[in-house]
């Protein structure tokens, strides 16, 4: 098999051309968790295609059992295209859709079971008693269970008894082979380029084997085969038909950022035991592990903030397999729920919240880190590696880039050799190249004339330049802005335990049409720069670090995950007696302040603002009361400069709202 759109490299060998520099080839897919047909399609087009990504795992499209869980997406009824996802109409739509924004789709594939008990499909048709619309019980092996020790030394059972009581399908007959084969055949047809095989250590790899033959073509298959140590089934059987998911690499990477050393990964991959390069599927997490399914062991999650983002700058930099990124929604602590109940691209608002889908391709650090590796992939070597013999790291990958992780609480300070010619970069785990070349949108990295770097980071931070990411000699913008303080107080009575956030910036339709902003394609092109004024608040301070925008995305890259957006400070202009010894946000952070003129549970946002990023002065924004009533209703305030439902504030001035209400009071300072 080939894999289409991989980079020939030393060390992964797939059969293909290496691109010009100017259009580096996609090397990264990402798996959109239970997004329906329409919005990855719109997600293809708008950010996936001009952003890199090769391709999408979607979940499984044919017929399933109904139910609100995620899992009853693995329990087929049919191959007919009618599932959570989407009909069959709407999956040819998003294929197309896709393929045209340069982006592949693979489909998860099940192969090894049908559906479990009985009831009615997603397409109305009935199944039980191994009765299904395509199968009979002579299409299936006798029904056994595989206990928990099998997997240590019993391979028949492995593979012929019931997982977790599906009914296992016979994947020796014949006609079970023919039909899985038609179903393959027919996505293929609709333009499919890949298949994720779930379960593949449940089938034996011979009939894997003569299930391929049956294919048509050469698409991507991938298989998923569990595997953390010596067992009866061994990853190993299925490298001959397909690439297959190194499930140690999660558990060894997860463990390695989260209870040792970075300085361990010098030789990360084959060196610790792994399967070779060009055979392996990677991940930082999947939909099943991050769930604590699935071979899972200490596994990083969205849950874990900026830890999580460091991780997946290393996978993405680190040349090593085929890396999937996770996308996947907050499931609030429930392993069986399934996803928000509201699309992602919802008339015209990215529900991309902390509290709903969690979007984390589109992160940053991870986004940038996708595009390190496409225009990285050309020097598949780990050159000039550097490390304090800790947690701070620092590797080239020839003359094609340069990064570095910093995991510790205080800066990374060292000048470092690399390969790369002097001038200065883009660092894009932070900010892009603009088309001419001659800005960045964010922090500037320059290696010296003798090809050093001087190394700044800061704690719990990275940096990662390459070759196409150079910066015009003479061309670095004054990025001073427009800097000026901004107050906003926001009225809500609050209970002990609950805590206010705002999220915010410019409205992305009304930028992209009025504006010229791309703020599908560039989240910041809608935020608002901020500073944070008020730091000595000993319960908002750990949610403010790393907080560098009011924005609409929830969490920015690096900050607390129990931040829901931008923190509030609770204040007052008459401190309660029966409250105890007056506090004050001069000296702790809350409390009275002469700013609030009005009462208590004014909660207050203090901030210098770039108001040069506003509309006229004037930017958006809606609050959040976490352990609460969490988002406001829809605002319908007067006098604004263009049709919003959210409140509207003015940059450089103090404004006040009541939560869940319209009005509105501007101050000068």
């Amino acid at each position: 098999m080939k894999l289409n759109k991989i980079i020939t490299t030393a060390g992964l060998s797939l059969g293909l051309t290496l691109p010009s520099l100017a259009m580096a080839a996609p090397t990264t897919f990402v798996h959109l968790f239970e997004w329906n047909w329409q919005d990855i399609a719109q997600e293809c087009e708008q950010f996936l295609g001009p952003k890199g990504y090769a391709a999408v795992q979607v979940s499984p499209p044919n017929e399933h059992i109904t139910g609100n869980q995620w899992w009853t997406r693995y329990q087929p009824v049919s191959y007919q295209l009618q599932s959570r996802g989407g009909n069959r109409t709407q999956f040819i739509d998003m294929v197309n859709r896709c393929n045209s924004a340069g982006v592949d789709i693979y489909v998860d594939t099940l192969i090894n079971h049908m559906a479990a008990g009985n009831g009615t499909g997603t397409d109305g048709n009935n199944f039980g008693n191994k009765q299904y619309p395509i199968y009979s019980p002579q299409d299936f092996h006798q029904s056994c269970s595989i206990n928990p020790e099998d997997y240590g030394n019993n391979r028949y059972r492995v593979q012929h008894c019931e997982l977790v009581g599906l009914a296992d399908l016979n994947t020796a007959s014949t006609y079970v082979q023919n039909t899985l084969a038609a179903y393959i055949n027919d996505l293929q047809a609709l333009g499919v380029k890949g298949f994720r095989f779930d379960a593949a250590k449940h089938v034996a790899a011979s009939d894997i084997q003569s299930l391929m033959a049956k294919i048509n073509g050469s698409p991507v298959v991938f298989h998923e085969v569990i595997v953390q140590g010596t067992e009866a089934v061994d990853a190993s059987e299925y490298l001959s038909t397909g690439l297959v998911t190194e499930f140690k690499y999660s558990t060894q990477l997860g463990n390695t950022f989260r209870n040792g050393s970075l300085a361990w990964l010098s030789n990360f991959g084959e060196g610790w035991g792994f399967m070779p390069s060009s055979s392996a599927v990677v991940f930082v997490d999947n939909h099943d592990n991050q769930r604590g399914h699935g071979g899972a062991g200490n596994v990083i999650t969205f849950e874990d903030g900026r830890l999580y983002d460091l991780a997946n700058v290393f996978m993405l930099a680190y040349p090593y397999g085929y890396p999937k990124v996770m996308s996947s929604y907050d499931f609030h602590g429930d392993t069986d729920a399934g996803g928000p109940s509201v699309p992602v691209h919802n008339n015209g608002n990215l529900e991309c919240f902390a509290s709903k889908w969690k979007c984390e391709h589109r992160w940053s650090y991870i986004a940038g880190g996708v595009d390190f590796r496409n225009n990285t992939a050309d020097n598949w070597v780990v050159t000039n590696w550097w490390d304090n013999t800790n947690n701070q790291i620092a590797f080239g990958r020839g003359s094609s880039g340069h990064m570095a992780i910093n995991k510790e609480d205080s800066t990374l300070n060292a000048t470092v050799q690399t390969d790369m010619a002097a001038g200065q970069y883009c660092n894009v785990l932070k900010g892009e190249l603009s088309g001419d070349a001659k800005s960045c949108s964010s922090e500037v990295i320059t290696v010296n004339s003798n090809g050093t770097i001087n190394l700044n980071v800061a704690p719990w931070d990275a940096m990662a330049i390459h070759k196409n990411a150079k910066v015009l000699q003479g061309s670095l913008p004054n990025n001073g802005g427009d800097w000026q303080r901004t107050v906003v107080f926001i009225n809500a009575l609050t209970q002990s335990g609950q805590d206010m956030f705002v999220r915010g910036g410019i409205d992305h339709t009304y930028a992209n049409a009025n504006l010229g902003r791309n703020c599908q394609t560039t989240n910041v092109e809608c935020a608002m720069p901020i500073r944070h004024n008020n730091l000595k608040n000993n319960t908002t301070l750990p949610w403010k670090a790393n907080d560098n925008y009011l924005d609409w995305y929830g969490i920015e890259q690096g900050q607390s995950s129990e931040a829901q957006g931008t923190a509030m400070d609770w204040t007052t202009n008459i401190w309660p007696s029966e409250f105890g010894a007056q506090k004050t946000v001069d000296n702790d952070g809350f409390g009275v302040t002469a700013l609030n003129i009005w009462g208590e549970h004014y909660w207050m946002l203090d901030v210098d603002m770039d108001c040069s990023k506003a509309v006229n002065g004037w930017f958006e924004l809606k609050a959040f009361i976490k352990n609460g009533p969490e988002w406001e209703g829809d605002i319908n305030q007067a006098s604004i400069p263009y049709a919003s439902t959210n409140h509207m504030a003015q940059c450089g001035k103090i404004n006040m709202f009541e939560f869940n209400s319209s009005s509105v009071e501007v101050r000068d300072f």
